[in-house]
């Protein structure tokens, strides 16, 4: 008995039943098919406009597993999607008739405070590596929605809220754990592999399925964080302002402003931050941005990272259907500003987001060439996220998204942060990339010549 699934690139295959049961055997974890009882909870991801079916999903308990799972595919040439958080805008991490590996089910955390660095399995979601690392009151760079996965985030570079005092996350990747296309496994450090190590810093899931990631630790003890809240009516002001005072951040303030809607159903805009450092000194760095105008609401509070990385989880639930469309934003302009305030009372769902996330300090002092992640200079990471509960809605919304990226054209630069990416092309890959896209092709080619590890924002091999 044969199985009839998609093959690479895409010609019918069977594979044999025995092999299917020989690789089933073969797991310690548990392989799931379209006919399993948890088939349809195991393939749904994050962003519920993604609805791909899977021949099997294997759900792998560790490196040995994710080897027979890659051994498995590439004896029978199938399309391989690897699943880390599956939060992934573009649904990177599901696939059609192929197999997904899938690693949630690997969440290993090993801390070593003396040494400040934390080991850590790609199943992992950023709150849960925060707990962890809290309890020795230390911290790793990571993202701002508790609920990402902490592999997806770190291998496209990883913006997040202790950036301008310890740069990215995929700066603070000391080594990994990786299994290659041919089902090898290597580590990659500054002394082993330090072609890879820089690959994976920021060129996403090209050069192999990560195992284990090694992180450096930061001491992150409580935080000043929160939120200022305005009305519409003040949102070009506020803006201004903004643009203005996010210049003169320190590092330990990282910030954020957005086009949101309030608790009265009214759209509304904040700026958000988070600012390391005693009481004392963090209250004199973020009282002009609280002092700012008359807000609607004061948020700021004393609190813990792991509560400030799950401050805005509720803009973000799981179920719901996104579109996003982004680029840098070198220069808050005064025209700039009006298009994204028009175009934020104009948005059709309430649910919608346009976000300006400030990238500087220690993130943007790193050379471009040093790591896969190119972008260094201070910017806007400037972000239009449409976000819908009723899938009859999905259409208007993502028009919306579209019309606001257009007019925004004039202020944009053409580079992307990759993990913001949709399914947009290789142009807009090739921006993600920048100059540095011609030695991940490099890489591609010594790591991953047939490009087995292609469902992600593909760097293509090429002879």
């Amino acid at each position: 008995m044969t199985s009839g699934v998609e093959a690479s690139p895409g010609a019918p295959l069977s594979v044999s039943q025995t092999a299917i049961e020989h690789f089933r055997d073969a797991l310690a974890g548990a392989l799931i098919e379209s006919r399993s009882q948890e088939y349809n909870t195991a393939r749904r991801v994050w962003n519920a406009s993604v609805d791909k079916r899977p021949a099997w999903i294997a759900q792998c308990s560790g490196a040995s597993d994710v080897v027979r799972s890659v051994q498995f595919a590439r004896e029978n040439q199938l399309v391989v999607a690897v699943r880390g958080g599956g939060h992934s805008v573009a649904g990177k991490s599901v696939c059609d008739g192929g197999l997904v590996i899938d690693l949630s089910m690997m969440k290993g955390v090993q801390v070593d405070p003396a040494r400040r660095t934390v080991i850590a399995q790609p199943g992992l979601r950023l709150g849960e590596l925060d707990r962890q690392t809290h309890v020795f009151g230390l911290a790793t760079p990571l993202g701002i929605v508790s609920d990402t996965g902490v592999a997806g985030l770190t291998l496209g570079g990883g913006l997040g809220w202790l950036n301008g005092k310890y740069g990215l996350a995929c700066d603070n990747l000391l080594s990994a754990q990786v299994v290659t296309a041919d089902g090898g496994v290597l580590t990659a450090s500054a002394v082993e592999n330090d072609d890879l190590l820089w690959g994976l810093r920021g060129g996403g899931g090209n050069f192999g399925i990560v195992t284990s990631f090694e992180f450096s630790l930061h001491p992150v003890e409580s935080i000043l964080g929160g939120m200022v809240v305005h009305p519409i009516s003040a949102a070009r002001d506020m803006l201004r302002f903004y643009s203005e005072f996010s210049t003169t951040c320190p590092d330990e303030f990282s910030t954020m402003a957005a086009l949101v809607t309030g608790p009265d159903a009214s759209v509304a805009a904040a700026m958000v931050g988070c600012c390391l450092g005693p009481t004392e000194i963090a209250d004199n760095i973020v009282r002009p941005l609280r002092a700012f105008g008359t807000p609607s609401a004061d948020l700021f509070n004393c609190m813990s990272f792991v509560e400030m990385q799950s401050l805005l989880d509720g803009a973000f639930p799981d179920g719901n259907g996104h579109y996003w469309k982004a680029s840098y934003l070198r220069r808050l302009r005064a025209d700039a500003i009006e298009v994204l305030v028009e175009q934020a009372i104009a948005k059709p769902s309430p649910l919608s987001i346009i976000a300006l996330q400030h990238m500087h300090g220690a993130a943007a002092r790193v050379s471009g060439r040093a790591t896969a992640f190119p972008h260094r200079q201070e910017q806007f990471d400037c972000l239009i996220l449409a976000q819908w509960s009723d899938p009859a809605e999905a259409n208007r919304n993502i028009e919306w998204a579209r019309e606001t990226w257009e007019r925004l054209q004039p202020f944009l630069d053409p580079s992307v942060y990759v993990n913001n990416l949709g399914d947009e092309g290789d142009a807009r890959i090739r921006a993600a990339y920048g100059a540095n896209y011609g030695q991940l092709v490099s890489l591609k080619m010594k790591f991953d010549p047939t490009n087995c590890f292609r469902q992600n924002q593909n760097v293509v091999p090429r002879a």
